[in-house]
């Protein structure tokens, strides 16, 4: 997805942290209770410093649509996350995005047209009402538009178990429904695998593929069809790493996001949502040794607050989510500034019709969890 981000000027890429800091805290006081700065956990410690709420996603979100004086929110994340927020949030607040070039690579992976391709497909030998699409909250807006105008729902690593079941749940008037998962395959197989089902009942969409490489037994026999999307980062994560580490540490722990590969998953200690892994880390007793599968920000973040504990990533070469790097200060303080002057830079909005579907896929997943 193409996103054209104006190049800042020199006071801003030639300007020290300390004077970005200086301005960035300025600009924000002026602002005062009419700007709210929303923090991910993934961002890097020198912008996740002027959040006024860190978190994952959809928390973000809510906690912006609950602010009764904040007009504009500032988004430090990538651009899904900054469309969610404009979805759920009041018409007197807009949404801005320090960089329109943060992006999600997992995201770009399920392209609506693809999936709408897909489900045509799926149609011409299948009863396509027996279909039930969810998508991971790491998607575009035009997708849960898509989800919810065709009785799907949105999910979120944590909830992901629980919307699912529904989906899958024989009350819902037939013994036999199909998922279409997206666009994460590795949520979806290790949701799948929580519930017991078994590989034989899932296959893999690949959009790159006539047909998604699936002939018409495989979509009939399946009962969860994978999108053939995943994090970058997550993805990253293998078996030898958590080998390597239970050699080095044999009375350590290892807990891994569930957008890692299954191998993986079937070998931690825990899985689960960003905010399950820090609980994990909170809770566990003083000196212990834990290997961290999930983006590097968050890892040393983690380790930096717990100073008694040996807390380090899975992998050794460390890999960052780059999309989310984009956000950076001068970027921050260069939104922060045109604010102070009366000019809106980056604002993030979804046409009102992608919303109103979006919205849709949003509630049948807040209802279910």
């Amino acid at each position: 997805m193409i996103r054209l981000q104006k190049q800042l000027g020199e006071s801003y890429t030639n300007a020290s942290p300390q004077e970005l800091d200086a301005r960035i805290g300025a600009a924000k006081e002026r602002l005062g209770d009419s700007l709210l700065i929303l923090g991910h956990h993934y961002q890097r410690d020198e912008v996740m410093k002027w959040a006024d709420s860190r978190g994952d996603s959809l928390a973000l979100s809510r906690f912006a649509a609950a602010s009764n004086t904040a007009k504009y929110i500032v988004f430090c994340g990538v651009h899904f996350m900054a469309e969610a927020a404009d979805i759920i949030t009041g018409p007197d607040q807009q949404v801005i995005l320090p960089d329109l070039n943060a992006g999600c690579s997992m995201a770009d992976m399920a392209d609506t047209e693809d999936v709408e391709l897909a489900w045509e497909e799926f149609s011409r030998v299948a009863d396509i009402d027996n279909f039930v699409p969810i998508t991971y909250i790491n998607s575009a807006a035009s997708l849960k538009n898509f989800v919810g105008r065709r009785g799907g729902s949105v999910c979120t690593s944590s909830n992901a178990r629980a919307v699912l079941s529904w989906a899958l749940e024989p009350l819902r008037g037939s013994d036999s429904k199909k998922v279409l998962f997206v666009p994460d395959q590795h949520l979806g197989r290790n949701t799948a695998f929580q519930l017991g089902y078994e590989a034989r009942d899932m296959a893999l969409y690949d959009p790159r593929l006539d047909n998604g490489g699936l002939d018409e037994q495989a979509i009939k026999e399946s009962t969860v069809l994978l999108w053939k999307g995943y994090c970058s980062v997550h993805q990253r994560f293998t078996v030898d790493q958590v080998k390597s580490f239970r050699d080095a540490h044999p009375g350590g722990i290892v807990v891994v996001h569930p957008e890692c590969p299954h191998e993986v998953v079937e070998l931690a200690d825990a899985v689960g949502s960003t905010d399950f892994i820090i609980k994990t880390i909170d809770q566990a007793p003083e000196g212990t040794d834990i290997a961290v599968g999930t983006e590097i920000h968050l890892v040393n973040r983690l380790a930096n607050e717990h100073p008694d504990k040996n807390v380090v990533s899975l992998d050794p070469l460390v890999c960052p989510c780059s999309t989310m790097f984009r956000i950076d200060p001068p970027h921050l303080c260069w939104v922060l500034e045109g604010l102070v002057e009366g000019e809106v830079r980056n604002r993030i909005t979804v046409e009102e019709e992608v919303a109103e579907g979006a919205r849709l896929a949003l509630d049948r997943m807040l209802s279910i969890s």
